[in-house]
């Protein structure tokens, strides 16, 4: 039998991940635009590379956008978005890594500790403007 505690507690969670489900559509719809704008405007791609948790950057298999200035977050330009933060073997220095889609968040940042967080439609701007004038 279920008590009714763990019943709340699974219902919350249900609840919790219906919340961010609902978001990551939200903010999917706002990549999704992105996307479309950085192709109109002949802004090209480039390798993205992974950060590993002892801090050494290693090459990745995706291109796509910086969109954050500590190059830890990305999106492809089929719509996808990267956390670039990621561990690696020992050999993954020379071999790269292989980086699997996140589901993205209207605020980037969100309880992150390092300065940078706001609403993923500004950090999507920001990028676009920075690609521009590079």
């Amino acid at each position: 039998m279920v008590s009714s505690r763990q019943e709340d507690a699974r219902r919350r969670q249900e609840l919790a991940d219906a919340a961010l489900r609902n978001e990551s559509v939200a903010a999917q719809v706002l990549i999704d635009e992105f996307v479309a704008t950085a192709a109109a405007r002949g802004l090209r791609p480039e390798p993205l590379r992974a950060l590993l948790m002892d801090g050494t950057r290693v090459k990745s298999d995706q291109v796509g956008w910086y969109i954050n200035k500590g190059q830890t977050l990305a999106i492809a330009p089929d719509g996808r978005f990267f956390k670039l933060l990621t561990t690696g073997g020992r050999f993954a220095r020379f071999t790269g890594v292989k980086l699997s889609p996140s589901l993205p968040p209207m605020v980037v940042g969100r309880g992150g500790r390092d300065g940078e967080t706001g609403d993923l439609k500004d950090f999507l701007d920001r990028t676009l403007d920075d690609y521009a004038t590079a």
